[in-house]
């Protein structure tokens, strides 16, 4: 007999009056908005501008979702391409699958556009967000609750999760390993701020940080899960992937540490100032050849009335002779 146990939902969606809004979707929004709240507050302290993570988030999220969802695709495409399965679900986003893997390496690359049309180096802007980035995956993860997916084996836990009987699942209680991970994306949250603040971690550090601490989490998380998955020697795939992003992130943190100590000055340049300077540097040195240029016409002057006096003199000598 179960004495304690946490209850999925009974239904994986929220109807908000006559609006049915999916579970999933609404912790993967609500992950968004945290973290760009979360970040913009951490920008500003590094000194950028109010809205400027908004701004990039218009970038990243959208590169975010579409390569979270390739990974998940391409890595479970028996799920959707397979004898009985309908292509068209691989699209049908909202019922789950987005690998963070892919989420994070699409939306960085949208971050660096949006970082390049703005003059903001990526490095900088990546360590301000990253705590933000990695709360929206502990809200995200609840998700996973909601579809009653991604759990572990089987256990009489207080802490269990129940699955109810389904599709490609039994009913019982089993690990919920998207609390566990939900857990730990907070506490690399934490990790990472107060590492920050006491080595003030720069040029992708802290970022870097982030990226380790997770993957060191989700290397023994992703071995509880008993969902099916592709396996090489003997490892879920998401493991090996978790231990190779681990170790390049710790690398990187290392040859960083050496070849740019410290943390950047200036994170976000005003456009506006550096605009002004410009234009006041033009107007200087147009103002010094136009003062070359009087000089010149000056010299030019006294050079034509120095010869006219001699040619003067000249004509006057021979009439004083006479």
């Amino acid at each position: 007999m179960d004495i304690a146990y946490i209850p999925s939902p009974s239904s994986g969606v929220i109807h908000l009056g006559p609006l049915p809004l999916r579970g999933y979707a609404f912790c993967i929004i609500l992950g968004v908005f945290v973290a760009v709240w979360y970040g913009n507050k951490r920008w500003i302290a590094r000194g950028g501008k109010a809205g400027t993570v908004a701004d990039i988030s218009v970038w990243a999220v959208p590169f975010g979702l579409v390569g979270g969802r390739l990974y998940h695709v391409i890595t479970d495409y028996q799920l959707y391409f397979s004898d009985g399965k309908n292509w068209v679900d691989a699209f049908k986003i909202w019922e789950g699958g987005l690998g963070i893997w892919g989420a994070i390496a699409f939306g960085a690359v949208g971050a660096w556009i949006g970082c390049r049309r703005r003059g903001i180096p990526l490095p900088a802007y990546a360590d301000a967000i990253a705590p933000a980035i990695v709360l929206a995956q502990a809200i995200g993860r609840w998700g996973n609750w909601f579809n009653q997916e991604l759990y572990g084996k089987a256990t009489d836990l207080p802490w269990a999760v129940k699955i109810s009987e389904g599709v490609n699942r039994e009913a019982g209680t089993y690990h919920p390993t998207f609390l566990y991970e939900s857990l730990w994306c907070v506490g690399v949250a934490l990790l990472v701020v107060w590492a920050d603040r006491r080595f003030k971690l720069g040029h992708g550090r802290a970022f870097a940080l982030y990226v380790a601490a997770y993957c060191a989490g989700r290397a023994w998380i992703e071995y509880m899960r008993v969902d099916e998955a592709h396996h090489v020697l003997g490892l879920r795939l998401n493991v090996w992937t978790a231990i190779i992003v681990f170790v390049l992130a710790v690398v990187y943190m290392v040859v960083s540490a050496r070849i740019r100590p410290g943390r950047e000055e200036i994170v976000e340049p005003d456009r506006e100032t550096l605009a002004k300077g410009a234009t006041a540097k033009d107007a200087t040195a147009k103002d010094g050849e136009d003062a070359k240029d009087n000089e010149d016409a000056k010299a030019g002057t006294q050079k034509a009335d120095g010869d006219d006096s001699v040619d003067a003199d000249a004509d006057a000598a021979p009439a004083k002779n006479v």
